[in-house]
């Protein structure tokens, strides 16, 4: 099959199974996929120019309303949380599709510039794993008669209180804007729309259980998404001698293997106990951060 604004030909089950079997994995985690299927697109279908990040927010946006679904279903969708993350990354998105049109159009660049933010996302997850004190992770497998469904006993600008599992959590809502800000300049950068690369982060930094933050990292990169199509629609008539954008029938192509993956991976997330879950993941991203790095450096 050809598809024309990529300009390559690819089988259309090879790239619905690719994206149902990546989206099913990094659902569980938050993540929609996409950060995976960016190198899958460009160093095996050869598809490296800048509206390969427009064509991943396509496939954000045709995916990810599966597993949202499903996480607000089980009643495990931190609202306050998802709005922190949509309102942080909108900004930052805007400003990443921009950079990455304007000074990253090269491919061999860009694979170095995303190397080093999958590795350091990598670095954190595998951190994380070999420090987690086992007894904390008891509690991984949430039973599905929901006893551990979440509860918000606070929400306001400043902070959010809410139990999971018996135990209380709480974050500071300041913080969480700003490094929601920074990454969705990454994100759109990258193409993943900001969300992907947080959720990494509330549960090796802020200590937040991947349970309750994977529908909410999902919703906000669904959203920022939208907002990044739009973006790089406008900038395609900005930049005409740019290919920027996206390949709308890959992209849903894409989109519709991750709307199937991200709904069973979202549906069994609670079976899988949190550290097989950022296992799953770590390996991923740091396999593909130093390829991509050591692919730069003429290793």
């Amino acid at each position: 099959m050809y598809f024309p604004i990529a300009e390559i030909h690819a089988s259309p089950y090879l790239i619905f199974f690719t994206a149902l079997v990546v989206s099913f994995f990094t659902s569980m985690g938050g993540i929609s996929g996409a950060f995976l299927l960016l190198p899958f697109q460009m160093s095996f279908l050869g598809y490296t120019s800048p509206s390969v990040s427009a064509t991943n927010h396509v496939f954000n946006i045709v995916a990810i309303p599966s597993g949202v679904y499903r996480y607000i279903r089980e009643k495990r969708m931190l609202w306050p949380l998802a709005k922190t993350i949509t309102i942080g990354t909108l900004p930052g998105v805007f400003i990443g599709a921009w950079i990455r049109i304007e000074y990253l159009p090269d491919p061999k660049n860009f694979k170095m510039f995303a190397g080093f933010v999958l590795l350091y996302i990598g670095w954190k997850l595998l951190k994380d794993i070999l420090t987690k004190n086992e007894k904390k992770e008891k509690s991984g497998q949430i039973k599905a008669n929901g006893f551990h469904r979440l509860a918000v006993i606070e929400a306001s600008i400043k902070r959010v209180i809410f139990t999971f599992g018996g135990k209380e959590y709480a974050y500071s809502t300041l913080p969480i804007y700003l490094i929601c800000f920074l990454v969705g300049i990454i994100g759109g950068i990258y193409g993943i729309g900001g969300g992907s690369i947080i959720a990494p982060i509330l549960v090796t930094i802020i200590g937040l259980p991947v349970y309750v933050i994977a529908g909410a990292a999902l919703l906000g990169t669904f959203v920022t998404s939208i907002s990044g199509v739009i973006f790089y629609q406008i900038l395609a008539g900005i930049y005409p001698q740019v290919p920027v954008s996206p390949d709308w029938m890959l992209g849903a192509l894409f989109g519709s293997g991750g709307f199937v993956g991200m709904y069973l991976g979202a549906r069994v997330q609670k079976f899988v106990r949190a550290v097989y879950i950022k296992g799953i993941l770590a390996f991923c991203i740091l396999f593909i951060s130093l390829k991509y790095i050591l692919v730069f450096y003429n290793f």
